[in-house]
């Protein structure tokens, strides 16, 4: 049976399929691991974003907490934990029996991964007080070169902005996105610091006036972490690119429902 939907729904729909999978897949596989960047791949996304700190050793991982303790049976902070440590904890059996002796991967596998999947990474700098922003920039930035990824297939974000510019000067063809949870009255003029591409928003705060002010000043637009799409139906009409969520799974059944 054929289902008539409006032509503005429609258009709504469209809209929808461009999600980035937050962490992986994180509603389906742990996040932050290869299991959660494969089911994003098996889902036909596009992109993934990833949380990247640095071990003790000064190894990009890809972790989003301070600590291992929420994600992994291990116990301490990323920073004061040596790759070789931080490679014997399990990262997955906290979520599911299927995932045991899931590792916390390294920024290096996971760019594999992406290159061998054609996914592309939004890699978010994350930084914590006692972090050094330019080792962290620096190592990451090592990392890029020798993965050997397409530039196109890159995207720094941050709630840092000293991070984005040092991979501003350190990698200047990777476009960079700015993290807010608000945002500032001055963003414009901080998105020209950084020669930004994109601004990252928490969907909850965006207001449409600040969407159209961006989008009238040629940035791209996401939204983090709506994860239902209800939620966010009317920010599709204010000009959001994209949606950063935890179930790209679910956009997916929009699009499948209105074919």
């Amino acid at each position: 049976m054929n289902i008539a939907i409006p032509e503005k729904a429609q258009q709504t729909v469209q809209k929808t399929i461009k999600t980035t999978a937050h962490r992986g897949a994180s509603s389906l596989a742990p996040e932050n691991t290869l299991a959660a960047f494969m089911k994003a791949a098996e889902l036909g996304c596009d992109w993934i974003e990833i949380d990247v700190q640095l071990s003790l050793d000064k190894v990009p991982m890809v972790i989003h907490d301070r600590t291992v303790d929420r994600c992994s049976n291990g116990s301490g902070a990323v920073a004061e934990l040596a790759l070789s440590s931080l490679k014997q904890l399990d990262a997955g059996q906290w979520f599911g029996q299927a995932f045991t002796e899931e590792r916390i991967p390294t920024l290096a596998e996971t760019l594999c991964l992406a290159k061998k999947n054609n996914l592309k990474v939004n890699i978010e700098l994350k930084l914590y007080p006692q972090d050094d922003v330019q080792v962290l920039c620096e190592r990451i930035s090592e990392v890029i070169t020798e993965s050997q990824c397409i530039d196109t297939q890159l995207l720094f974000s941050s709630f840092n902005a000293e991070a984005l510019k040092r991979m501003q000067n350190l990698q200047p063809q990777i476009r960079r996105g700015q993290l807010w949870e608000k945002i500032p009255t001055d963003a414009l003029a901080n998105l020209k610091e950084i020669d930004a591409y994109s601004v990252h928003c928490d969907y909850r705060f965006l207001t449409e006036r600040q969407a159209q002010q961006l989008k009238q000043s040629d940035y791209q637009l996401y939204c983090y972490t709506p994860n239902q799409p209800a939620l966010v139906e009317q920010h599709w009409g204010w000009g959001v690119d994209m949606m950063i969520t935890d179930k790209p799974q679910a956009y997916r059944a929009i699009l499948a429902y209105a074919s």
